[in-house]
């Protein structure tokens, strides 16, 4: 009895393009012979945890720089390496990775990393994803990482999202306040925001030493070895000569954004293989740099309420419209209110719509600077799209309301 079968129609079995796209994911974690411009950062990060290979505790570490400068990768990469180094000398090193963008409170926080390193048949404990409070995910987070681990990384991505600071005051002070005896915890805390510090709690500045590390930007010749490294992903010639230097000048002119670069190169492999073309040319990449610009807004502004992308909307004609490109709260306020009535939306107060602009400058969809007015006269906000009007607009129109604004 044959075991062949007829190969549906409907799929592509063959890709020209791409020989392992995989590649090219953000998650994807290269090998170090594959991780380009960071030997000075990475020593630095290995510094802070190399006391964990001994089962000794590792310094507190917080790593700064813009998106895409590679904070996430080295810190992952090199926790790696420890945990793989440790054990070579009979050291137990587990670690998790959190993205607070996803998983922001002490709750959520506390059992995801009592998950990840938790062995249920040694710690004698489960960790369900939910039915307990708070303490009692304490309580069987320091049970777990003594009876299972030697030393705990706890690597926090995004950590400025954290609704509450209180758990890196606990994870912290755990050995000093005897919460656990027989293991140490050392914390990676991530952001593209310098000034995160200066926002802590009193108590947490007080019990949280720690090293502080930033990454500068990737300059265009980074981006180009960074790229070379993946281009494996492509079937050998597929890529012609000027693509990868074309990728790498248009990331760095958006502050060498190596993500970004990474982003645009899949998109043009995916445009040429849509468009079923035997290789990925200069245009595929103009145009996959537009995508990938709309498809990273559409993710920063996924979930915003009507509200808030009308005042983005507002911002945005503001900004097309003007020779300049920062405004006052009051200015948008009154271009806010037109595009509320034209989409029969209910006008927020002026103040209201200064707490949503403050969020936005938070998430990084905009960006709002206070400036004096002079002296005794108080000062006021002023903002600015952070992406091309043309990119937001064209996003923001895609919303079922907004969208009437089009016609």
């Amino acid at each position: 009895m044959s075991n062949t079968h007829e190969r549906d129609p409907l799929f592509q079995y063959d890709d020209p393009i791409f020989a392992d796209e995989r590649l090219l994911e953000i998650t994807h974690l290269p090998g170090p012979d594959r991780i380009v411009g960071r030997d000075d950062e990475m020593k630095s990060v290995a510094e802070a945890l190399n006391p964990a290979i001994f089962g000794s505790q590792p310094s507190h570490l917080f790593i700064f720089g813009k998106t895409g400068t590679g904070k996430s990768l080295i810190s992952r990469s090199v926790t790696e390496r420890v945990v793989s180094e440790a054990s070579n000398d009979g050291v137990n090193v587990k670690y998790a990775f959190i993205d607070c963008g996803e998983q922001n409170t002490e709750a959520a926080i506390v059992k995801t990393i009592g998950q990840k390193i938790n062995e249920p048949e040694t710690s004698g404990v489960s960790i369900p994803d939910r039915g307990l409070g708070t303490g009692d995910y304490y309580k069987r987070l320091w049970n777990c990482i003594d009876a299972c681990t030697d030393v705990t990384l706890v690597i926090l991505d995004e950590i400025d999202m954290l609704e509450d600071d209180e758990v890196l005051r606990k994870l912290s002070r755990a050995g000093e306040n005897r919460r656990i005896s027989e293991s140490s915890i050392g914390i990676i805390g991530i952001s593209n925001k310098i000034d995160y510090p200066d926002q802590l709690s009193e108590r947490v500045k007080s019990s949280l030493s720690r090293d502080e590390l930033v990454f500068p930007p990737y300059d265009a010749n980074q981006l180009v070895d960074i790229l070379d490294k993946r281009k494996d992903a492509f079937h050998d010639g597929v890529v012609t000569d000027d693509v990868i230097p074309l990728t790498s000048a248009l990331a760095a002119q958006e502050h060498g954004d190596a993500r970004k670069a990474i982003d645009i190169l899949r998109n043009a492999g995916r445009l040429a293989k849509k468009q079923g073309d035997a290789n990925v040319k200069e245009r595929h990449v103009r145009a996959a740099k537009e995508k990938t610009e709309a498809d990273r807004f559409s993710e920063l502004i996924a979930g915003s309420p009507q509200q808030a992308k009308a005042i983005l909307y507002a911002l945005t004609i503001l900004t097309e419209n003007s020779t300049q490109d920062e405004f006052p709260t009051k200015i948008i306020y009154k271009q806010y209110q037109q595009v509320a009535r034209k989409v029969d939306l209910d006008s927020l107060s002026e103040r209201r719509v200064q707490e949503i602009l403050q969020e936005q400058n938070f998430l990084n969809v905009i960006q709002s600077e206070r400036e004096g007015r002079g002296r005794g006269k108080g000062s006021h906000a002023k903002h600015r799209l952070l992406e091309d009007p043309e990119i937001v607009k064209k996003v923001l129109l895609q919303d079922s309301r907004l969208g009437e604004l089009a016609s």
